[in-house]
């Protein structure tokens, strides 16, 4: 394809980008890569392909619209490890924007994107504004504190947010969203059985080792009740009478 035409293509159509990095996306991952929406929560089995798809979702917006993209996740390690998937997209690519700057955690292109990984604080995020795309990975371990700090950063640019993980107990911000958030975020929902990469045989020794609890929450995310708890969530819902008045309400 000459290089003006696919860089026409790719430009409008980041699948196409992932696809030419020699990840052709899943029926899945083409409608998050097409869609127009601003708010994604993405509930996603392990080893689905969820951030490999948001990396190249960052560095089609580094290139085709040029501005901050942040990473975030509740510690280094992850958000490290998802920038490394970045920049091995970004490598793939022919036509690109040349690397102005590079670090272990940061890339800054010579249109003046800039990629930065950081560690879920919210310390850490208070310096940063007008961002163009935030990722925040692992999101059901990510404090609502630091939800709430993230959000005013989209605030003039209306960027883009995208939230994705696997589920962690039903509790926080991103449970919240998924099951009362409204029309406001577009949910996508894989389970291992959608991934044509995971052998069924494969899930099935691997239910039989890590067990039911933690299979159902890894690979079929659900939103199941935390190993902590003496009493599950329908029980504590059950015991509950909404006509009743609470004691401390004068």
């Amino acid at each position: 394809m000459h290089s003006l035409a696919r860089d026409l293509a790719r430009g409008f159509d980041p699948a196409v980008l992932m696809d030419e990095a020699g990840m052709p996306p899943d029926p899945w991952q083409s409608d998050l890569l097409q869609s127009t929406a601003k708010r994604h929560l993405l509930l996603c089995s392990r080893q689905s392909g969820k951030s490999t798809t948001c990396a190249a979702l960052a560095v089609h917006s580094a290139i085709y619209d040029p501005g901050l993209v942040l990473l975030i996740a509740h510690a280094q390690r992850q958000s490290s490890e998802l920038f490394r998937k970045v920049l091995d997209v970004y490598r793939r690519l022919t036509d690109v924007p040349a690397i102005v700057r590079e670090s272990a955690l940061s890339l800054e292109l010579e249109n003046g994107s800039r990629i930065i990984a950081l560690p879920g604080t919210e310390a850490t995020i208070r310096g940063f504004s007008g961002a163009k795309l935030i990722v925040l990975d692992e999101a059901s371990r990510i404090e609502d504190a630091l939800f709430a700090g993230v959000r005013p950063m989209l605030a003039t640019t209306q960027g883009r947010l995208i939230a994705l993980t696997t589920p962690y107990g039903r509790r926080g911000w991103f449970y919240e969203a998924w099951e009362n958030g409204g029309a406001g975020w577009n949910r996508i929902r894989v389970t291992a059985h959608d991934c044509p990469r995971i052998d069924s045989v494969w899930l099935d020794e691997e239910r039989a080792i890590i067990g039911d609890w933690q299979f159902r929450q890894e690979y079929l995310v659900e939103f199941v009740d935390t190993d902590e708890q003496f009493f599950s969530s329908a029980l504590i819902e059950a015991a509950l009478d909404p006509t009743v008045r609470p004691l401390w309400i004068s």
